[in-house]
C-alpha cells in the first residue's frame, strides 16, 4: 500500500490582483524541493485564487439597498456588508442576529455568501468575494502547472465552512479540476455482500478537509497543499455537482422563515 502524504507549499507570497498562481505554486514547489507527480492533488486556499481574480470590493463604495438596510437594522450588521452580500446571493435562506445565510450565485448555500473580512492586508474597508467561477478557476490552474512541468495534477479550491446540523467549520471543495466531486457508490457490495443503497461518497471536499489539516485555518499562511499517493477516482465534473438541490435539501425546506427570493436581480 503506497503511504499517502499530506504536504504543505511554503514560501508563498502575498498573492495580488493579475498573479500567475500556477507559476508563483512552481516556484514555491521547485523552491521546496517538492515537484508534481502523477496522481497528485493541489488544494488551493479560495482566498488566494479570490486576491489573484481581484474579487475585492470596497465598502465605501457600495450603496446599501432598502432590503439590506432592514436586514442590517434588524441584524445589527453593516448595511454594506449586507448589501455585497445580498448581490452575490440568488437567495436569502436564513437572516438572524445570529446568521445571515444565502444561496451564492454559484449555487452553494453558506454564510455571508463567502464574503469575508479576515486574512486581508488592507484597511478594513476591503472585503473579497468568492471566485466569479470556482471550477473554471482550477481548470485554468491545472492547465498552468501542466504547461509548466508536463506533469497535470487534480486541482482542488478549498473554502471553510459550517454544516447544518454540527457545529464547528470544514474544508470543503468550492472548485475542481480532474476529479469527481461525486463518487456513486450505490450498488457496490459491503464488507458483508449487501449492495450499499445510498452511499455518494464526497470525494471532493474528503480531500479539502484533508489538506485544510496542513493549511490551516487562521493565521499559518500556508494557502496550498500537496495530496500525494491517494488513491481517488478522476474525472471533469464540476464541484456544483455537491450542492443539494433545493427540493432535497431538508435544512432549507424546514428553516423558518421560509426563504425569500431576490427580487432585485437582473
Amino acid at each position: 500500500m503506497t503511504m499517502a502524504e499530506l504536504i504543505p507549499v511554503l514560501g508563498i507570497p502575498e498573492i495580488r490582483p493579475g498573479d500567475d498562481l500556477a507559476a508563483i505554486l512552481w516556484a514555491a514547489m521547485e523552491a521546496g524541493g517538492l515537484g508534481l507527480i502523477d496522481g497528485d492533488v493541489i488544494a488551493l486556499a479560495q482566498k488566494i485564487v479570490s486576491k489573484a481574480e481581484g474579487r475585492f470590493v470596497r465598502l465605501s463604495d457600495v450603496e446599501p439597498s432598502k432590503e439590506a438596510l432592514t436586514i442590517a437594522r434588524r441584524d445589527g450588521r453593516d448595511a454594506r456588508l449586507v448589501e455585497t452580500v445580498l448581490r452575490e446571493s440568488n437567495e436569502v435562506v436564513v437572516a438572524s442576529e445570529r446568521a445571515l445565510i444565502v444561496e451564492h450565485r454559484s449555487g452553494a448555500v453558506c454564510a455571508h455568501g463567502g464574503v469575508d473580512r479576515s486574512n486581508l492586508r488592507e484597511d478594513g474597508d476591503t472585503v473579497l468575494l468568492l471566485p466569479e467561477d470556482a471550477d473554471a478557476s482550477a481548470r485554468k490552474i491545472r492547465a498552468g502547472l501542466e504547461r509548466i512541468d508536463g506533469v497535470r495534477p487534480a486541482v482542488l479550491i478549498v473554502d471553510t465552512q459550517g454544516r447544518a446540523f454540527r457545529s464547528g467549520v470544514v474544508g470543503v471543495s468550492i472548485g475542481c479540476a480532474g476529479l469527481e466531486p461525486l463518487v456513486d457508490l450505490r450498488g457496490e457490495a459491503d464488507r458483508s455482500g449487501r449492495p450499499l443503497e445510498i452511499t455518494l461518497l464526497a470525494q471532493a471536499d474528503e480531500l479539502a478537509a484533508a489538506a485544510s489539516i496542513v493549511m490551516g485555518q487562521g493565521a499559518e499562511g500556508i494557502p496550498a497543499a500537496i495530496l500525494r499517493g491517494i488513491s481517488y477516482k478522476k474525472g471533469e465534473e464540476p464541484a456544483s455537482r455537491l450542492f443539494r438541490k433545493k427540493e432535497d435539501d431538508l435544512f432549507r425546506q424546514y428553516s423558518r422563515p421560509p426563504p425569500q427570493p431576490r427580487n432585485d436581480l437582473p
